[in-house]
Parts: C-alpha cells; sequence; structure tokens
C-alpha cells in the first residue's frame, strides 16, 4: 500500500496535512448533522422509512457498513511502513481501535435478533465514514502520532484509557441487554431494565459516547476529538430521540429514567 500511498500524496507533509483537514472536516459535518438532527432522526432501526431507499438487511448492513472499518485499518497495519507502531502509546491506542471495531463488525451483526431493515442512504452513508474514518484514525496513529516516551502515564492517557474501558463495557453489555429482551418468537419492544438502562433510556449510546471520549482524550489529537464529537453529535441525537418515544409508547415508563446522563439529562 505504500506504493498506492505515495501516488496519493506527494510527501508525507501532504499526507499529515490531508489528515489533519480531513478532522477538521468532521468537525464541520457534526456541526451541519447536528443542526440536520434538530428536525430528523437518523434513519434506521425504529426511525426507518422508505424515503432514503430501499432496505437491506439489518445484519448484511451492520456487518458490510462496519467492515471498512476494520479491515482498511488492518491492511494499513499490515501492508504500509509504519513508523509508530513500535511505540507503546500507539500501540494500545491501536487496540483501543481494534477491539471496538473486531466486536461492531465481526461479532455484534451475526447476534443481532431480528430487527428492522435498514434503508439504503443510512447503510451506504456509514459504509463511506468507516472507510474515511478508519484511514484518519490509524494512518495518524501508525505513522504520524508522536507522543512523549512517558505519555502512558500520563494523567490524560491514564484517565482516557479507564473511561474507553469503561465506555466499551457499557455499550457490549447494553446491546446484550436490549438483544435478550424478546423471547425466541416474540415480537415488538419492551422496555429495557438492568445495567445502566436502569439510570438512562439510551445506556448503549452513552457506553459508545464515553468510550470514543476516552479515546480522544487518551489520543490526544484532533483526528480522536473530531470523531469523539461527531459520535456525540449523532448519539445523543439518537438517544434523545429514543427516550421521547418510549415515553410516548410506555405508560408505565420509568419517570426518574433520563435520556442519556443519570440524573441529569
Amino acid at each position: 500500500m505504500d506504493a498506492l500511498l505515495s501516488k496519493l500524496f506527494s510527501s508525507e507533509e501532504e499526507e499529515l496535512y490531508i489528515l489533519n483537514c480531513m478532522a477538521y472536516f468532521m468537525v464541520f459535518m457534526a456541526a451541519c448533522t447536528f443542526v440536520t438532527l434538530l428536525f430528523e432522526n437518523v434513519p434506521y432501526g425504529r426511525y426507518a422509512t422508505s424515503k432514503y431507499g430501499f432496505p437491506v438487511n439489518v445484519r448484511f448492513a451492520w456487518f458490510v457498513q462496519e467492515l471498512p472499518a476494520f479491515l482498511l485499518p488492518l491492511c494499513l497495519v499490515i501492508w504500509t511502513s509504519c513508523a509508530k507502531t513500535s511505540l507503546l502509546p500507539n500501540q494500545l491506542l491501536i487496540a483501543m481501535y481494534f477491539c471496538h471495531y473486531v466486536q461492531r463488525s465481526l461479532i455484534y451483526p451475526f447476534l443481532i435478533r431480528g430487527g428492522k431493515p435498514t434503508p439504503f442512504a443510512s447503510f451506504a452513508l456509514a459504509f463511506v465514514f468507516c472507510i474515511y474514518n478508519g484511514y484518519m484514525q490509524i494512518r495518524y496513529l501508525s505513522h504520524y502520532a508522536d507522543y512523549p516516551a512517558d505519555w502512558v502515564t500520563h494523567p490524560c492517557f491514564i484517565i482516557g484509557s479507564v473511561l474507553w474501558l469503561a465506555g466499551w463495557l457499557v455499550n457490549v453489555h447494553s446491546d446484550h441487554i436490549l438483544r435478550n429482551l424478546r423471547k425466541p418468537g416474540e415480537t415488538g419492544y419492551k422496555i429495557p431494565t438492568g445495567g445502566m438502562f436502569q439510570y438512562v433510556s439510551g445506556a448503549n449510546f452513552l457506553g459508545e459516547i464515553t468510550e470514543w471520549a476516552g479515546f480522544a482524550l487518551a489520543g490526544h489529537s484532533v483526528q480522536s476529538a473530531s470523531f469523539a464529537l461527531f459520535t456525540t453529535v449523532v448519539l445523543t441525537s439518537r438517544a434523545v430521540a429514543h427516550h421521547k418515544w418510549y415515553l410516548a409508547k410506555f405508560d408505565d415508563y420509568p419517570k426518574s429514567r433520563k435520556a442519556l446522563i443519570p440524573l441529569l439529562f
């Protein structure tokens, strides 16, 4: 892949400049997405409609759309000259990224039970995003990110890593709860309980937001920060929409439960 990258970029300085531009563009897209989501829910799952394209099988959609976020970074790590992968901070951050996307692309799709088809537009946008973000995160970490020798003992790295792990565990556990709400043969929606669902309607979203916020703190780069920001914008909107939906659908929905942040919001 080095030959391909050398054709795309005239120098490492140019590629780093592009990686920075990609991050700032993601911040811009987060702002645009924030405004859009004030008027429209993210169109998949219970909010899917035919106006966003023909339906795609939900398992197929999740597997294919998330796979580039795993495969492209894997190719970058294996088949490019990675100047920074011998350094411990970079190794740990790359491991955090892969830990999420191995689960999200190779495990999660095959655990889905039922689920509404995904509109093609949502599927296509997610596919493009995973290519874009996968390249931006891992190319930066594997070849350009330069940390002090003692960065792994810095409070930002330690706190960020703890947040990442806590968020990852909450996300995976919350997905497990959601998958097991229905018994075999049952259909329809139920009120999730247990874990962080005792406190918020969007426990799975809270977990993922926390995960990438921790990654951004530990990574200390505009690339990781822009990803965390974009994730927060999209998943906060989805958590709020879910919360309103639950309150409208279930008369016995816990009134003390918040949308995303326990006790606060």
